[in-house]
């Protein structure tokens, strides 16, 4: 909305700032942070009004997670209240790219709050079924998928692009679009799986949004893109904004949420969350790179897929309790120690990622 504000520039001025994108993302991120600190507490007494007893714990699950009851959850809805309210203030709203990803992100945070308020008001850990949980996420990625491809230039239009092999693109077709929805879906769920204990997800999804932040911006610049010898996707350097945005309201809600977490992200979150960080790999055609800057997320996913198959088919565990962070509770890890120990792992991971750009 504040670019609008370029049209009072007549160049070189304080108003002609407002055309470059590196200026509104830092805006935007000091936006959604600050909005994160004076919102965050006053949101939190309320949701503890509301909820009561809070989010229900798992009867199954590590006995330290006790000690946790009463504790609220929602607090995802601090970080797409920060993240909506500082894109729509900072990025350009002619841009398709910015709404899919704001959209993909407000319906998945919508899936998440039904959940979420199911499990507050009948106090149990089910919540809305996961058949309908699942049914609405692959509907809102097909959109989203479909939506991204049809703004793609023609010649990456239903590609499959490399990282490591950058003159290679596979033409997936019509599968391009069930290609998409998995991406998107499967983010979505697997952030969802990983946030099980304090302050674990939002670190790594912040330091994914950044690094794909980074790549938007530099798939969105004709320049960079031919230097670095990636796709040019036009456009996409807003979703820089959009990026910047969720990394300041996910380190304002950082505040509350490290241990011992005074709020619970939720579904509302997780759901919202990794549903955006897909929809912007999509967007970007960078959806491998997403596999190995989200590693993270792909092996608490993995780690649950492994379990239920195995277990399925030998009555046996691989492990003591998936996902896996859970596991290493089960061994006896701290909480704290596998937090941090998972925030160096996404953090190389990101650093991976960001390699590839590099890599001709």
């Amino acid at each position: 909305m504040l670019y609008l504000l370029t049209e009072f520039s007549a160049g070189g001025d304080f108003f002609n700032l407002f055309r470059y994108i590196t200026f509104r993302a830092g805006g935007a991120f000091l936006t959604a942070l600050i909005f994160g600190f004076l919102f965050g507490q006053p949101l939190i007494n309320i949701l503890r009004r509301k909820q009561g007893k809070g989010q229900p714990i798992r009867d199954d699950g590590p006995a330290t997670h006790f000690a946790k009851a009463g504790t609220p959850t929602m607090g995802g809805l601090l970080i797409l209240s920060a993240l909506l309210v500082s894109t729509l203030l900072w990025a350009r709203l002619d841009n398709p790219y910015v709404w899919i990803v704001m959209l993909v992100t407000i319906a998945f945070g919508l899936i998440g709050f039904a959940d979420d308020y199911a499990k507050v008001t009948k106090q149990n850990t089910k919540g809305v079924s996961s058949r309908v949980r699942f049914t609405a996420g692959l509907l809102i990625a097909v959109l989203a998928t479909f939506a991204a491809s049809s703004f793609h230039p023609p010649e990456l239009t239903n590609q499959l692009a490399f990282p490591f092999l950058k003159d290679l693109l596979l033409n997936l077709s019509y599968f391009f679009i069930p290609f998409g929805m998995i991406v998107i879906v499967g983010a979505a769920n697997a952030v969802n799986l990983t946030d099980g204990l304090d302050g674990l997800a939002i670190m790594p999804v912040m330091i994914a949004a950044g690094t794909l932040g980074v790549i938007a911006y530099v798939v969105g610049n004709f320049n960079y893109t031919q230097y670095l010898g990636v796709h040019f996707v036009p456009g996409t350097g807003e979703l820089l904004i959009f990026c910047a945005a969720l990394f300041g309201g996910g380190m304002g809600f950082l505040w509350y949420n490290a241990p011992p977490a005074a709020v619970f992200m939720g579904d509302t979150g997780s759901l919202a969350l990794g549903g955006a960080l897909g929809a912007i790999a999509v967007c970007t055609k960078h959806e491998i790179v997403l596999a190995i800057v989200g590693g993270l997320f792909v092996v608490e996913a993995l780690s649950v897929i492994i379990q239920v198959l195995y277990f399925k088919r030998t009555g046996k565990r691989v492990f003591l309790m998936a996902p896996i962070h859970h596991h290493f509770e089960k061994k006896g890890w701290a909480e704290p120690q596998i937090v941090i120990r998972f925030w160096i792992i996404s953090l190389i991971l990101a650093l991976i990622g960001l390699a590839t750009l590099k890599v001709r």
